[in-house]
């Protein structure tokens, strides 16, 4: 029993930490998507799947200018990166 709930414990940390960032609260202002993409796009990036995020961020998946596979969360207001993985 004991080691179930380590078992437990550890899962529900592990996911803790994984979860993603927060950015704005609301989506009063966010840059509109294809206006985001594009940005990214004349910065370098490739993207292969672009989301919003429950904490309501945009998120990419795919390559920089240097064809490095990124994952980045962007504030959908300001656009500036908040965590990158």
């Amino acid at each position: 029993m004991k080691r179930f709930a380590t078992a437990v414990c550890g899962l529900t940390l592990t996911g803790i930490a994984l979860a993603g960032p927060t950015c704005a609260a609301t989506r009063d202002g966010w840059k509109p998507e294809a206006e985001f993409k594009k940005e990214l796009a004349a910065q370098g990036y490739q993207i292969k799947n672009f989301k919003v995020t429950k904490g309501n961020c945009y998120e990419i998946y795919g390559t920089d200018k240097a064809g490095k596979k990124v994952e980045i969360y962007f504030d959908p207001v300001s656009g500036k990166a908040v965590k990158s993985e």
